[in-house]
């Protein structure tokens, strides 16, 4: 018997309009199942669902979900939740969303555990799960509060509380999400070691496909609230039966080889809009009249492997895959767009000093990826160049004049040249603003006449791949990508020369991922200068001229792409890269495949 068996589960909306339809699959002990797709696909309404839970609006309205045969839809109130967390337990993408910052972490987890066994000793329970999680056990480090932990720390908690019951299945939705590539590789070591020690099953949502490569025994692919594509791993990514598959995969960049990016035309549909026939037909270049019409049931390629497409039968190329060839960096002249000369940083509430003696010049259409560790002291350079933070020394200059410390010392034109994109789009977005009036705001603060506004909007939208029909909508109705898209457009709709991009491919599943590369790239034909800081280093083998390597505040190399990721000097760098994901389908298969 699966420890967790799934039938034909759907979630509506509150309009009755399906999110996710026929969803089914079984998991085994100690398996863990991979699943994804674009934004919006269902992917975490699905993880929501096994616990029994549908956000506000929506709600389970067929299906089975048995755990360990007991089906937790069968349930009602208290019967429903006493399986979560002992039987089934989550872990959100983001951990300060699950920790009580009110809370020492070590009496959140002895809350946890107390539920499953009353006369448990809770204190030495949490050691154990600590310990596993390879975190301090010591007095000191269980009686911290969340704030004074680190974001692969908060992770770590967040993991050790979904097993503090001893469950059969955890979910897991995007837990390694913003986390620098050592941290996630620690993250992801643990998730092998645990589901071998304690034989629990683990459900993995993500959008990081190289992630579910390298950890998945078997994964289902979503696309518009229906699984597509079934298999186990090593067959679905060396050989995928469905266009849509084949074509996420041509959206991933590698570390081993650079390529251009191509991502999926068009936009999934959403509930309410689902076209007739096979949803995917109308972005599908195979698609006939029979796909528009009639929507494909589940068919056998292969033992274990399961698709919906009329033409699963027929070859497809695994990926579309274009070398670019390598060394492209611009050549450096004697003064750049922006100019950061021996800039040293600090906190002053700390004391702690965060950067030291930065220096690197940016050029026009130039894109320099910033990379490091978590702490490394990457987001407080950008905040300098935005004017967001105060160096205690140094000089930063755009067009060779000297910028003042913060915004507020600086002239409307040099506020606006410089634009900010924030890595995490909940703390950015004004969430009593509908998107309209979030992107509208900057047009409002740089004196664009209200004649120009709306088409300003509307092409700005058409850029980030954003339908109109989101303008009237608010930050909370969005999915994680939808409002990271939505900052970007904020940062973009006002012209700018220079962007600082903090993380912002970070939420985007791979397809919009690579539109939006692409987007950055037609934007650096015109002379836009990016500063890309990122934990994703096969992205910056595919969008980097050069890279700036920071550890600790100091830099510990600077080249050109070819010279930093294909052949490293720094042993911090080397370490970087060794821990960064990578999927292992290569040029020569995705070429035997074409």
């Amino acid at each position: 018997m699966p420890v967790l068996a799934v039938r034909g589960l759907r979630v509506e909306s509150s309009l009755g309009h399906d999110i996710v339809d026929d969803v089914s699959f079984d998991l085994e002990e100690a398996e863990l199942l991979g699943i994804v797709g674009e934004s919006g696909c269902g992917k975490t309404t699905t993880a929501l669902a096994l616990l029994g839970h549908a956000r506000e609006g929506n709600r389970i309205t067929a299906g089975s979900i048995e755990i360990g045969g007991t089906d937790i839809l069968a349930l009602r109130g208290a019967a429903r939740r006493s399986m979560r967390g002992t039987r089934i337990s989550y872990v959100a993408q983001d951990p300060t969303s699950s920790l009580s910052p009110r809370m020492r972490v070590g009496a959140q987890i002895a809350e946890v555990a107390r539920r499953d066994d009353e006369s448990i000793d809770a204190d030495a329970r949490v050691r154990e799960l600590f310990e596993r999680v390879e975190l301090p056990s010591d007095n000191e480090f269980v009686h911290r509060y969340p704030f004074e932990l680190s974001g692969g720390q908060q992770q770590r908690v967040g993991i050790a509380m979904a097993l503090a019951g001893r469950p059969t299945v955890v979910v897991l939705d995007e837990p390694t999400t913003g986390l620098d590539v050592t941290t996630q590789a620690r993250i992801l070591d643990l998730i092998r070691e645990l589901r071998h020690e304690t034989r629990v099953a683990f459900v993995y949502v993500t959008h990081d496909l190289a992630v579910v490569d390298s950890l998945a025994d078997r994964s289902l692919v979503m696309y518009a609230g229906r699984i597509v594509e079934q298999a186990r791993q090593e067959d679905l990514f060396r050989r995928p039966a469905h266009p849509y598959t084949s074509m996420l995969l041509g959206s991933v960049p590698r570390i081993a080889t650079r390529y251009h990016l191509v991502g999926i035309a068009g936009t999934a549909p959403s509930p309410g809009r689902r076209p007739e026939g096979c949803f995917y037909a109308p972005r599908c270049p195979l698609a006939d009249d029979r796909c528009r019409a009639e929507f494909p049931a589940a068919s056998d390629v292969e033992a274990a492997h399961t698709v919906r497409c009329w033409h699963a039968s027929e070859l497809w190329p695994k990926m579309i895959l274009t070398e670019r060839p390598q060394g492209e960096a611009v050549v450096e002249q004697a003064t750049g767009l922006l100019g950061v000369s021996n800039v040293v940083a600090s906190y002053k509430s700390s004391g702690q000093t965060v950067l030291h003696d930065v220096s690197f010049q940016l050029d026009p259409g130039e894109c320099l990826a910033l990379v490091g560790q978590s702490g490394s002291g990457k987001t407080t350079l950008g905040r300098c160049i935005a004017g967001l933070h105060r160096p205690d020394s140094g000089v930063i200059a755009l067009d060779g004049k000297q910028l003042g410390g913060l915004a507020a010392d600086r002239d409307r034109s040099e506020r606006q040249a410089i634009q900010l994109v924030f890595q995490n789009p909940e703390r950015s977005l004004n969430p009593s603003r509908t998107i309209e009036s979030i992107i509208m705001r900057p047009l409002q603060l740089f004196g664009t006449a209200r004649g120009d506004r709306q088409a300003k909007i509307a092409a700005v939208l058409d850029q980030v791949r954003l339908p109109a029909r989101l303008l009237t909508r608010y930050p909370r109705e969005l999915s994680g990508g939808e409002k990271q898209r939505v900052a970007i457009a904020r940062a973009l709709i006002t012209e700018p020369t220079v962007l600082v991009s903090d993380e912002i491919t970070s939420a985007l599943d791979v397809s919009t991922q690579a539109a939006i590369v692409s987007l950055l790239e037609e934007l650096r034909e015109n002379g836009l200068a990016i500063l890309f800081i990122t934990h994703n280093l096969a992205l910056v083998n595919s969008i980097a001229d050069r890279v700036l390597v920071l550890q600790a505040g100091e830099v510990r190399e600077l080249g050109t792409t070819a010279e930093v990721i294909g052949a490293p000097s720094h042993s911090y760098t080397r370490e970087l890269i060794a821990s960064a994901p990578d999927l292992k389908v290569g040029a020569a298969e995705a070429s035997n495949a074409q």
